[in-house]
């Protein structure tokens, strides 16, 4: 059994921000996941929406550190070379009976520190947004917010903490929790025990499981369970330029429809409180749910170039708050729990209170071979001609074409698995640099894809899975090697 000085549990958006703050001292640092790569459970599903700040509770801990990681995101976006836009985003009003609503809503955003919001008359809103329905009376503008890809901002935080000495462990359960003899925690994994000074639970719907682990003060968290449609970009990607929201009700912001880096269009989402912590099926009620509250806000969503839908979990807290810091009979347990939306959105902050809240537990010193910079993937859809021609000329492999919806080349898929905690399964590959995301959802892709992995980990191909476990493509050969 190997000792360290921090045990992360969790490697979604909040753990990988975790990690990478922490690299910033001089610690043993090492972060278990059950999936086979970063991202793979609330952070890979979800709205991919920088919010501005304008909902969250004014006093809540969640206002604060959603106001703080918006604006940290763009720097941290330079840092570590990942897409991020800002597009603004508007807050549409449906009724005269709502404007009260809209007026405190505006009022809470102010009181957050959210700035340059306006108040825009529905004629005002249809001149930035032509699409909006003839249904919307008022707007709340806020042009601080913005749109991120979800998986990159994940792999780039994570990639960042590697090479920054931060390890990662994944195919690894965490299956319980014990205060060790002498101190610290004993994680118990389905491959071996950790002994760890420190623990920080970041693991989603799963957070209240191990936080009543470990302590008497006894938290609930429920999966709220939101579906999605996404649209092809070919079709979508004008539709509308800002992140369009309706006035948030019990459940949530309600059904958006925003662009999204990669220049689709997504819809969504839904809001269904279940028990199930992993049942991220989608059903035709959820998705004909979302078509017609789209339809309330935008008019004209052309629903019919949809390319696939998917489901995502948010953690909700009974107290609709995040819950970060140690429990008062668990010294030495952090918890980074309840991160619901936004907790994308803040997780730079989030990253750097926890960091705080550890360094402290541990004094642990600066590092000071800390390197904040990241080179960032290259897009080759992104490049001029001149650009795309020179990279070929240097590496003959983005010449070559594997995926031609999102138009993605065989040196990206090269680059995804030879990167700093570089991809192992096709959805890590997917997650990089967007293969299988296209119209034809990896009709052509697939095949090539599979070749590759096989080829740079050294293993036949009917070891590549989709995303670890038993999620294989090829169960075997049908006729003997030529």
């Amino acid at each position: 059994m190997q000792d360290r000085d921090v045990v992360i549990i969790g490697a979604g958006v909040s753990g990988c921000a975790c990690a990478r703050e922490l690299a910033r001292y001089t610690a043993d640092i090492l972060v278990l996941d059950k999936e086979a790569d970063v991202g793979g459970g609330t952070s890979k599903a979800n709205s991919a929406i920088v919010h501005a700040g304008f909902d969250a509770a004014h006093g809540s801990l969640m206002a604060k550190l959603n106001v703080e990681g918006s604006r940290l995101m763009e720097p941290l976006a330079r840092e570590l070379g990942f897409p991020y836009r800002r597009n603004g985003s508007l807050v549409v009003c449906l009724s005269e009976e709502d404007r009260p609503r809209l007026q405190a809503l505006y009022e809470n955003g102010l009181a957050n520190g959210v700035e340059g919001l306006q108040i825009l008359t529905g004629d005002e809103a249809r001149e930035k947004e032509p699409n909006l329905a003839p249904g919307v009376v008022a707007a709340l503008w806020a042009p601080t917010g913005a749109i991120v890809c979800p998986f990159n901002l994940t792999v780039a935080l994570g990639e960042n903490a590697f090479t920054n000495g931060v390890r990662f462990q994944f195919n690894t359960a965490v299956t319980g929790l014990d205060r060790a003899p002498g101190g610290g925690w004993l994680v118990h994994t389905d491959k071996g025990d950790i002994g760890a000074r420190c623990v920080v639970n970041a693991v989603g719907v799963y957070a209240d499981v191990f936080h009543n682990m470990v302590s008497a003060q006894k938290i609930h968290i429920t999966p709220r369970k939101g579906e999605y449609l996404l649209l092809d970009a070919r079709e979508g990607r004008h539709h509308v330029d800002a992140t369009v929201f309706q006035l948030p009700g019990k459940y949530g912001k309600g059904v958006l429809v925003s662009p999204t880096v990669h220049g689709n269009l997504i819809v969504g989402p839904t809001a269904r409180d279940i028990d199930d912590k992993e049942d991220t099926a989608t059903t035709a009620a959820g998705l004909a749910e979302v078509e017609a509250k789209a339809a309330l806000s935008v008019a004209g969503v052309p629903f019919r170039t949809v390319i696939t839908s998917f489901t995502g979990l948010r953690a909700h807290e009974d107290g609709h708050e995040f819950v970060i810091g140690e429990p008062a009979d668990a010294p030495g347990f952090v918890d980074v729990a309840g991160i619901e939306s936004p907790g994308l959105s803040a997780a730079p902050a989030v990253g750097a209170m926890v960091s705080g809240i550890v360094r402290d537990r541990l004094g642990l010193a600066p590092n000071p071979n800390f390197d904040p910079h990241r080179d960032g993937i290259i897009y080759t859809r992104l490049l001029t001609p001149e650009q795309f021609n020179a990279l070929i000329k240097k590496d003959p492999a983005y010449g070559r074409m594997v995926c031609r919806c999102c138009h993605v080349t065989e040196g990206e898929v090269l680059d995804a698995i030879r990167r700093p905690l570089g991809a192992t399964t096709v959805d890590g590959i997917k997650h990089r640099v967007g293969v299988r995301m296209g119209r034809c959802q990896g009709g052509f892709c697939t095949p090539r894809v599979l070749e590759l992995l096989a080829q740079e980990l050294g293993v036949p191909m009917e070891a590549v899975t989709q995303n670890g476990g038993d999620s294989r493509f090829v169960l075997g050969a049908n006729k003997d090697a030529l």
